[in-house]
């Protein structure tokens, strides 16, 4: 069943074929497949095919993101491919997507979004509440365990890297009390069951963009940008936009300890950001709220208020 948010067809065009550039992870393959099918639902003439690749953050699986370039690692590869002519587009994990893209490249397309809100994952326990003093928790994610920190300082939080399953055997295994992943990548895998339960904004504040997809392509490529014109889901672009606005305000990747969640009611978005210490010792926050139709005059408010509360230095501190 196709998303009630495509309405209309763009104009007809002239392409008869499209190759999307993937991950092979498969999560990431799930999100090319994904596309793949509207696509070819609403154009049923066109051929498309899925090109797997395996990044340098697929392959480095030992050293925390943080310390190898963050997660546009996760996107080099497939740039590549875009520009050498090899691919013509990528579907990307919106939460993966570096603030800045190569000459040449852009993103043409946010699509729907799912569940941005983080799932606590156990075997034993029913929540983070109900871990046991010094429990040993597991999360790839500097914010995360800054805001875990701060909620449990108790717990012993380490880093896992690896895809969706690697964490989730890494967990039956009993090398973790329990883990922390996004709940869209759950929930797309179809490992819904898995989820114990959704954390709250209180508890932790989501990724920038955490549950949305999003669509590069080359920057040139008017045709290809019009064929994905029905992808683009306005709402989620709107809050995506705010969100990302921030982020490039503060000068953060997209691994280090910053919030950003945002939503839209009638014609205001509301946009919650959160900065903090790795060690969940210091967390500031601001929440604000402004026009729907200038999404990143909003998220440039919000990093300015940050910044006021000394994000700044905490900021820095971490590429020291």
């Amino acid at each position: 069943m196709m998303p009630d948010y495509i309405m209309t067809l763009p104009a007809p065009t002239t392409i008869k074929s499209l190759k999307i550039a993937s991950r092979e992870s498969a999560l990431a393959l799930w999100q090319s497949r994904y596309i793949k099918a509207q696509l070819e639902s609403l154009y049923p003439e066109l051929e498309v095919e899925i090109v797997g690749m395996t990044t340098k953050g697929d392959q480095i699986l030992d050293v925390p993101l943080a310390k190898i370039g963050g997660k546009g690692l996760f996107v080099k590869e497939l740039e590549t491919s875009m520009l050498a002519g090899t691919t013509d587009i990528a579907v990307h994990s919106m939460k993966d997507v570096p603030m800045e893209f190569p000459e040449n490249l852009e993103l043409a397309a946010i699509c729907e979004r799912e569940n941005p809100f983080d799932a606590f994952v156990s075997n034993a326990f029913q929540n983070v509440a109900a871990l046991p003093q010094g429990a040993t928790v597991g999360t790839s994610s500097l914010r995360r365990h800054s805001q875990l920190a701060a909620l449990r300082p108790d717990l012993n939080i380490v880093p896992l890297r690896g895809n969706v399953n690697t964490r989730l055997a890494k967990l039956d295994a009993g090398e973790f009390d329990a883990i922390i992943l996004a709940a869209s990548g759950l929930k797309r895998l179809a490992f819904d069951d898995r989820i114990k339960s959704v954390l709250s904004e209180a508890e932790s504040l989501p990724a920038v963009g955490q549950g949305a997809l999003g669509i590069e392509c080359r920057s040139d490529d008017l045709e290809i940008k019009a064929l994905l014109v029905p992808l683009i889901h306005a709402e989620s672009e709107l809050c995506v936009k705010a969100e990302r606005a921030m982020n490039h305000r503060l000068h953060g990747g997209c691994q280090v300890p910053i919030a950003g969640y945002a939503t839209l009611k009638d014609d205001t978005i509301t946009l919650q950001g959160l900065v903090a210490s790795v060690d969940g010792q210091t967390v500031l926050k601001s929440n604000l709220s402004g026009a729907s139709d200038q999404p990143e005059a909003l998220g440039v408010a919000v990093a300015e208020a940050l910044l006021k509360q000394g994000a700044g230095p905490l900021l820095a501190a971490l590429s020291e």
